[in-house]
Parts: C-alpha cells; structure tokens; sequence
C-alpha cells in the first residue's frame, strides 16, 4: 500500500462544528494505512464554547467536560505532528485519508499552522468518496459509506469516535484500492 515515497495515512476528526477557528476540533484518530497498530489518538480541548447543536450531538462530546479531560490544542498539535513523523521518515511524504477529505483536512490544517506553523501533509489529502467514485465511475449521491460498506463487505462501521473512524476509513480506502 505504502510506496517508497508515499505514505497514507487515514485521519478523521471530530469537532463542534463546520468552521475551522469558530468551532473546535475535539479530538483527532489516525492510522497507517495497512498497519493498524499504528494509530494516534487525542481529544483537545475546545476554543471556545461556539458549536452547532446538530454537529455536538453527533460527537457526543461535552464542551465543559472537555475544557478538563482535553489536551491543549497546541500540545496536541505538538504531539500529532511527533506521531506522524514517528511513523514516516525524511524520504518519506504523509499523504492524508480522509472521508469526504476536506472537512476533516480543513481543521488539521488550520489548527496544525496556528499551533505549529505548518501542516505536515502539506496540501496532500486523498478523499475516499472521489477515489470511490473514479473507481466505479458512481454518481455522487453513491458515495455513502453504507453504499461503500455494502459493495466491499465492510464489517467495521464508522462509529463517530475519530480513531474508531480513522481505522473503519482505512480499511475501505484498502478495499477500493485492491479494486483498481
């Protein structure tokens, strides 16, 4: 799965809502496409007390209980950023997985420059869902992760728990890819 200079790396997030710097990433699960055990796993602590009612519900994150038990967004930047470069090397590019990419990608990204200065996967990301419909040649309203899980046989849901998330993406980023 991995080539020399490419490594994926499956991440899902989950937040307080659609904004990048409004609303909160809460917490951050990833994975090493093709080596589970390598995951990552953090809950942050949020910016604020903004969210959309809807996007919390799903979480099931509390914003109060998360002021506590949540890591420092920069530390937890910090520690994303040691973690990714623990499991790629100098020679070696991460190349971010997610599903539907670019929600997800938006807060890494925002957070990792405000908290670090850079983002470590660039402007790399790879979408589930677009990669799903090249391969099929689907229409979009077909990109539905229980179409996806039925065609591929994928026994592990999405759970809303981000590394729970990242795992169950990985192993359907797998499964469309054998397919190619």
């Amino acid at each position: 799965m991995n080539t020399e200079h490419e490594y994926f790396i499956s991440v899902d997030v989950e937040t307080s809502g659609p904004i990048p710097g409004i609303c909160s990433l809460l917490s951050i699960g990833a994975c090493v496409i093709g080596h589970p055990i390598e995951h990552f796993y953090i809950e942050l602590q949020p910016l604020n007390l903004h969210y959309d009612p809807e996007a919390l519900a799903v979480t099931g994150f509390n914003l109060h209980t998360q002021i506590i038990r949540g890591i420092a967004p920069e530390e937890a930047m910090e520690q994303f950023g040691h973690w990714i470069s623990s499991v790629t090397s100098t020679r070696v590019k991460p190349i971010f997985v997610g599903f539907n990419a670019v929600f997800d990608w938006s807060f890494i990204n925002y957070y990792f420059h405000v908290y670090l200065g850079h983002n470590p996967f660039g402007f790399t990301a790879v979408d589930i869902k677009s990669l799903y419909m090249g391969v099929t040649g689907c229409h979009w309203q077909e990109t539905k992760s229980s179409h996806i899980d039925t065609r591929f046989n994928i026994k592990n849901p999405g759970s809303h728990n981000a590394l729970d998330d990242a795992l169950y993406q990985a192993e359907m980023f797998m499964k469309i890819r054998e397919n190619i």
